[in-house]
């Protein structure tokens, strides 16, 4: 199985990289394909709405001119999607916003690619916001059929400067606790992945 992070953050090595890192370790030691895709810093411009990705029905957006098409082949073969950003202004980072808008309305223009696929939202903050960061990822998740694990805590970590979520020990513990609910609930989606019902 196939794990995919993508990091919202314009910082590498941050404070959600840390966290994201995290949540792939006990996937990569229960055996699963991880990959962590930096997204922060790359060009992706938001939806046009313009429909073209629900007339071509090639599971891609119209606009080659950035990265999005790229992240959204991974996310589609991906059994896992975890998707972290970092806490601007009590919301996701734009690139985070914009993979979260193309990805959600291509997907389910495409007879909704991301039905039955888990998905996780990991949130970085210095102090407030992280709520909604969260609230904001998982609208994606929930309108695309997808399924969420729980944890033993909201998956949110604390920290200003490179480093700091280190020496969050509660966020560590929950995120190393959430990969291992990812793993769990994608052991039970493959025993009974044709019994999933999806909306056509």
């Amino acid at each position: 199985m196939y794990a995919l992070a993508i990091n919202g953050s314009p910082r590498k090595k941050g404070n959600t990289e840390t966290l994201l890192d995290a949540v792939l370790r006990p996937l990569r030691e229960a055996g699963w394909e991880t990959e962590l895709f930096h997204l922060g810093g790359k060009d992706i411009k938001g939806c046009m709405a313009c429909g073209k990705c629900a007339e071509k029905l090639n599971g891609r957006c119209i606009n080659n001119s950035d990265v999005f098409n790229s992240v959204m082949e991974k996310m589609t073969r991906a059994d896992a999607i975890i998707i972290g950003s970092p806490t601007y202004f009590a919301d996701v980072t734009a690139e985070t916003k914009a993979l979260i808008d193309r990805s959600g309305f291509t997907a389910m223009a495409n007879g909704r690619i991301f039905a039955g696929k888990i998905g996780a939202a990991v949130v970085a903050a210095r102090r407030g916001g992280a709520i909604h960061v969260f609230d904001s990822i998982n609208h994606l998740f929930s309108i695309s059929q997808m399924i969420v694990p729980g944890s033993t805590y909201w998956n949110m970590g604390y920290g200003l400067d490179k480093g700091d979520a280190q020496n969050d020990a509660e966020a560590l513990a929950n995120m190393g606790h959430l990969g291992r609910a990812v793993n769990w609930l994608g052991q039970a989606i493959a025993a009974h992945k044709d019994a999933y019902p999806v909306l056509r």
